[in-house]
C-alpha cells in the first residue's frame, strides 16, 4: 500500500507540474486539486533512470539467459505466464508475424523496435508490485532471457551495457513517425 500511495502522489504531482502554465509552482498545483504532496529533489532523482535507443544510461551490470530465466520463473511468471506466453497480465513473447493480420499480438518480439527500450521498461516498472526493486543484474539477466524466448538472442547470450544496444529487433524499421502536425517531434523521431 506504502508503495501504491507513493507511486499515486508521484503521478499527482507529475500531472500537477504538467498542468503549471508558468503561472504557479507545483505546491500551488497541489493544494489546488487538495491530492498528492510535491515530490522532493531525492525523489525524482530516484525516477529520472531513463535509457536511450543508443544505450546512454545503461547501468554496470551483465546477466544472462539462464539467470534470467531462474528470475523470471521466481517474480514475472505468475504475471506474465510460463516462457512469456501471458495470463494474466501481457503475453511477452511470440506473435513475430501478425502485426497486419486481424488479431494482431503485440509482444516484446513482435513490436517492440528497441532491446534497450525492454530493460528501460522492466528496470522502471516491474515487477509490478515492487517497481525498480530489481538490481541492475537482475533486469540485464530478464532482458536476456525475454530476448530469448522471441528468438532473438540465443541460450548462451549475455546482456550488458555493451552487448544490448547491438541487439537488432525484429520490427526495428516498423514504425513511423506521426504525421499530426501537432505530435510531430522530429528531434525523437531522429533520435529516439
Amino acid at each position: 500500500m506504502r508503495s501504491f500511495a507513493r507511486n499515486a502522489s508521484l503521478a499527482t504531482t507529475a500531472m500537477a507540474i504538467l498542468a503549471l502554465d508558468g503561472s504557479g509552482t507545483a505546491a500551488q498545483e497541489v493544494g489546488r486539486f487538495e491530492v498528492g504532496q510535491v515530490v522532493t529533489e531525492s525523489e525524482l532523482v530516484a525516477w529520472d533512470i531513463d535509457i536511450g535507443v543508443d544505450g546512454a544510461g545503461l547501468p554496470p551490470g551483465r546477466g544472462s539467459v539462464q539467470e534470467g530465466k531462474a528470475i523470471y520463473e521466481a517474480k514475472c511468471l505468475a504475471c506474465h505466464g510460463r516462457e512469456g506466453q501471458g495470463g494474466p497480465m501481457d503475453r511477452l513473447a511470440g506473435g513475430q508475424g501478425t502485426l497486419k493480420s486481424a488479431a494482431p499480438i503485440k509482444t516484446i518480439g513482435s513490436y517492440w523496435p528497441h532491446a534497450t527500450t525492454v530493460f528501460d521498461y522492466v528496470r522502471r516498472a516491474m515487477p509490478l508490485d515492487k517497481p525498480q526493486s530489481l538490481t541492475a543484474d537482475e533486469v540485464y539477466a530478464l532482458t536476456a532471457y525475454l530476448l530469448h524466448l522471441n528468438r532473438i538472442v540465443g541460450a548462451d547470450a549475455v546482456m550488458d551495457a555493451k552487448t544490448l544496444p547491438k541487439i537488432r529487433m525484429p520490427n526495428v524499421n516498423a514504425l513511423r513517425p506521426d504525421p499530426r502536425p501537432d505530435a510531430s517531434n522530429t528531434a525523437c523521431e531522429r533520435d529516439c
